[in-house]
């Protein structure tokens, strides 16, 4: 019966001990330098003339410009002059405050 009790009392104790040996990482002694975190990336974006761009680069890249609003810009521009500012394009018809506010960084009038 000591044979049992103390086999009941030994092997949870050797079980453990085997398993935070396996759990112990594997080298200390060598320390790795820090790896340093990009926090900021600057992002180059070129800024779209609006007086100089056709219907198919305007289509391109600006959000929630499709085909026949890219060719309303165009044909505002040709039809009453280059535009004076950005905030024009709330004159061509489709064109509103949330379009307009979510291209602002994308565009430009020289």
């Amino acid at each position: 019966m000591r044979n049992t009790v103390l086999s009941y009392l030994l092997l949870p104790l050797f079980a453990s001990l085997s398993f935070s040996v396996s759990a112990a990482p594997a080298s200390t002694t060598a320390v790795q330098e820090p790896v340093p975190i990009v926090t900021h990336m600057e992002t180059q974006t070129t800024r779209l003339d609006l007086n100089k761009a056709d219907a198919p680069t305007l289509q391109k890249e600006l959000n929630g410009i499709g085909k026949a609003k890219a060719e309303a810009i165009v044909a505002y521009r040709e039809a009453n002059g280059p535009f004076a500012s950005v905030d024009e394009l709330l004159e061509i018809k489709g064109i509103g405050n949330a379009l307009l506010e979510r291209n602002r960084d994308k565009v430009m009038v020289e």
